[in-house]
């Protein structure tokens, strides 16, 4: 289970001020519970992980099986919640190397469509020639640019490589249920399709299809990884006191660093792979909190890599920030440091030691160094890198938004800013229908 330790916090906030949220974060609850707060049209992925059924887990693992029997490489192609999710679990589980190896037990999974860079967008459709490939497109629109371009170029490449038959057979959709041009696409082309809840929003929808179905081609349990967003379903619930609720103790503790000028959360790993988790969570809680000229800024580093990049900022710069360190319990492998007989790096005192304890008390002397820097810091312990943990860890830190934002006192379902720079593009771009937004923009520059 997942564990959270909020101690070294303390001195720079005090218990007390603390535990004074208890009465805040069961409204928060309550109104997530009850639908009362804002964007209450977007709660479907608070119970998610306990109503996914059995018969749709099977339909997912079904199709995945046919990606994985007829292609050697999957594109997911998404923008943002719509790939970022299966992205982190994918990368945290992965075997850092798989994709060099000739043999190969799962398809190379591949990103487009969360970017519109055209030297990545070429050398991908190059890297494709000749291979058997499969796209898994994620659009609850069908018209987001990014994502909208990348598919274009993709299905064609698909269906010229292909053929038109396999085409239909490796192009699924996920997308809205009945509406959108990514819906009319599939239903046109007869592709398999599953559906982006309407109540569920893109950084929200991990253990959706839009999560699930990547996550199983790339040969991973999905069925655990449920399993474990479940278990911390219900050790985050409602009626769990607030001292043994992890997502309500996390809300309310960086609640409490904000209100005393900690303006800046950096999520730290000591696992590479973990990079996309944080990536994910910088989405997920920069999109639900930054309104309202509010917010904590969301900011992510790979230790021990960025101790040699920022982490002299980090230990004497602004007093603005605090930490939240993801420590893995267990290394899922075993590797000592051998002897030396010349010893001539000065080593050999950690001769027959694990790396992974080499990196524990480089986590534990870095966390130690930063609170003596005055960076309160909050610790987040997993068991392992494996599917239950992932799980957990993912449903942990959607809930403790959820309750996060609303003592904040934001709307965190919506994303009302992420227009503004599409409408300008649009405009420059001379869209049909924004003629007068062109003129005026063009005005301008």
């Amino acid at each position: 289970m997942i564990t959270l330790n909020v101690e070294k916090t303390f001195g720079f906030i005090s218990k007390e001020n603390v535990n004074a949220y208890e009465k805040k974060v069961q409204e928060a609850q309550e109104m997530l519970e009850n639908g009362t707060g804002e964007g209450n049209d977007f709660l479907g992925w608070l119970h998610l992980p306990s109503s996914i059924t059995q018969e749709h887990l099977n339909d997912l693992k079904a199709t995945a099986q046919v990606l994985r029997e007829n292609c050697d490489v999957v594109v997911v192609a998404g923008i943002g919640g719509s790939y970022l999710g299966a992205r982190a679990v994918i990368e945290a589980l992965s075997n850092s190397f798989a994709w060099l190896q000739e043999k190969k037990d799962s398809p190379v999974i591949l990103y487009a469509g969360h970017n519109i860079g055209e030297d990545y967008l070429y050398e991908l459709t190059e890297y494709l020639k000749g291979k058997k490939f499969g796209v898994i497109n994620i659009s609850k629109s069908g018209t987001t640019t990014e994502t909208a371009l990348a598919f274009r170029l993709l299905r064609k490449q698909c269906e010229d490589q292909r053929g038109k038959e396999m085409a239909q057979k490796v192009i699924v959709a996920i997308t809205d249920a009945k509406k959108g041009a990514a819906r009319l696409t599939a239903d046109k082309e007869g592709y398999k399709s599953f559906i982006i809840p309407d109540n569920v929003g893109g950084r929200f929808s991990v253990l959706t299809p839009v999560g699930l179905l990547p996550i199983a081609v790339a040969g991973y349990d999905i069925e655990k990884l449920v399993a474990g967003a479940v278990a911390m379903e219900k050790a985050c619930g409602k009626d769990v006191p607030f001292a043994e609720n992890p997502a309500a103790l996390y809300a309310a503790t960086r609640n409490e660093l904000y209100k005393n000028g900690k303006k800046i959360e950096i999520l730290v790993n000591f696992n590479p792979k973990l990079h996309y988790v944080n990536e994910w969570w910088k989405q997920l809680y920069g999109e639900s909190e930054g309104k309202d000229n509010k917010g904590i800024f969301p900011a992510a580093v790979d230790f021990s890599t960025d101790l040699h990049s920022m982490g002299q900022w980090i230990q004497e710069g602004e007093r603005t920030i605090f930490e939240t360190v993801i420590s893995v319990e267990h290394a899922n492998h075993n590797l000592l440091v051998p002897s030396d007989e010349e010893n001539l790096d000065g080593l050999n005192y950690l001769a027959g030691k694990r790396v992974d304890e080499v990196n524990k008390m480089a986590e534990l002397g870095t966390q130690l160094a930063h609170v003596d820097g005055g960076v309160p810091n909050l610790r987040l312990t997993i068991p392992a890198l494996n599917e239950e943990s992932i799980g957990g860890l993912l449903y942990f830190f959607e809930k403790a938004c959820g309750i996060s934002g609303y003592i904040l006192g934001v709307n965190p379902f919506n994303q009302p800013g992420v227009e503004a720079y599409k409408k300008n593009m649009f405009a420059l771009l001379n869209k049909p229908g924004y003629e007068e937004a062109s003129k005026a923009i063009q005005a301008r520059l």
